[in-house]
């Protein structure tokens, strides 16, 4: 089995492979927790083709897929755009904004390749943040990663889920 983590362009490809993506793992994360016609909004606002293309070619934004034998498995969005938690004040901050990886029998594997390369591209910065639902299943993994959750709470997006602040401190 070969796991690769890339970068994604918008091209054909790359827009095919992330609105497969995109859309499979907003059901998969999102369906126990919204109401349908929620979820369909969210999906259809944050995920249709231009909008991705726009946010693919955004200077503020990179995307990243993660590779199962040449299949797309996983992504992740990396971002400068948003509103910055106040407790990172003058910092240096980027966000992972997204992050999922289908269901697959090497889903840890999965899950590593695409952190590993969101953490290197993240690097030069002070400090990286995740805001995440409070039920995600992907805390456990983040705190592994050695994000830590902060005292502070707010809405994901929006989407009417409560959520944490976690943090990952460069040194």
């Amino acid at each position: 089995m070969n796991i690769i983590t890339k970068f994604t362009v918008a091209t054909e490809q790359g827009i095919e492979a992330l609105l497969m993506l995109t859309t499979k793992l907003a059901v998969q994360k999102f369906a126990q927790l919204l109401e349908p016609a929620e979820l369909e909004h969210y999906i259809i606002e944050n995920f249709g083709a231009q909008t991705l293309v726009s946010e693919i070619n955004s200077m503020s934004n990179q995307w990243l897929v993660v590779y199962v034998d040449d299949q797309p498995m996983g992504y992740a969005r990396i971002t400068s755009k948003g509103l910055k938690p106040s407790s990172l004040g003058g910092k240096r901050a980027i966000r992972i904004a997204d992050f999922g990886v289908c269901q697959h029998h090497a889903q840890q594997e999965i899950m590593t390749s695409l952190i590993d390369k969101c953490l290197s591209v993240c690097s030069t910065y002070e400090v990286i943040w995740i805001n995440e639902p409070v039920e995600s299943s992907l805390i456990g993994f983040f705190e592994q990663k050695g994000f830590i959750r902060q005292p502070e709470m707010s809405r994901f997006d929006e989407l009417p889920l409560e959520s944490a602040l976690y943090l990952k401190i460069n040194l």
